[in-house]
């Protein structure tokens, strides 16, 4: 069976089209400035904060490579100074949580047994406050299509680094399946392309940069395709 007859067999005869996003930035009216305040309004800002503060930095420019990994972490170890807290929060992967509630319970529990063990509710100046933000997507259609697997490695050197956050990291967010949107289409072609899946599934978007990201997808693709004999422009 060839691989037009496995797409039709299979009801997947749509192409991939390649998406650009960028995210607006926008206020919860929700700010901390003690420890304390800052556990409490983990409890009450909405899930889209919680999703930026650990994700939205993917798209922020960086001057230089972030000691801590989220937004939570960073404010803790720079106006807080509670480097051993801020470690703690460093080292959750929100990859390992069904969903934001269950993420928002761990970070909640952390801070908890910390104020627990400390004898006083560590605070920053009043120009150090913590602003919880969240952020709305902006979906932009590039006008590039891929009407087979073999041209996702030479796509993905122009895809944009918005591009690959919105097929590769919001997608798992914003499809039942939690999976990212490659994986997703190339399940459509048949049990062909399961090792490439998997090999997919196996990079941890949380500790990569996109530039990163872009790069071992790339690989895997090049290397897929070279194997088979599939020809890749």
């Amino acid at each position: 069976m060839n691989e037009v007859s496995v797409r039709e067999e299979n009801g997947y005869n749509e192409p991939f089209n390649v998406r650009d996003c960028a995210l607006i930035t926008l206020s919860t009216g929700h700010t901390a400035q003690t420890l304390r305040e800052f556990r409490d309004r983990l409890e009450v800002v909405p899930d889209a904060s919680i999703y930026h503060h650990f994700w939205g930095r993917f798209l922020q420019p960086q001057f230089d490579e972030p000691e801590y990994n989220n937004d939570f972490a960073a404010w803790i170890y720079n106006d807080l100074h509670e480097k051993a807290l801020a470690e703690r929060l460093s080292v959750i992967d929100p990859t390992e949580f069904d969903d934001i509630s269950a993420l928002r319970g761990e970070l909640i529990e952390r801070v908890e047994e910390y104020l627990d063990e400390v004898p006083w509710v560590p605070w920053s100046r009043a120009d150090q406050l913590f602003f919880f933000v969240r952020s709305q997507i902006v979906i932009m259609d590039t006008g590039k299509v891929l009407d087979h697997p073999s041209e996702l490695a030479p796509a993905l050197n122009e895809m944009s680094l918005g591009s690959i956050f919105y097929h590769f990291i919001d997608a798992r967010r914003r499809t039942d399946a939690r999976e990212d949107d490659f994986s997703a289409w190339l399940a459509g072609w048949g049990e062909r392309y399961r090792p490439l899946i998997e090999a997919i599934h196996a990079i941890d978007p949380y500790f990569s940069s996109l530039k990163e990201i872009r790069r071992l997808l790339r690989d895997l693709f090049t290397g897929f395709f070279s194997e088979s004999g599939s020809k890749v422009t």
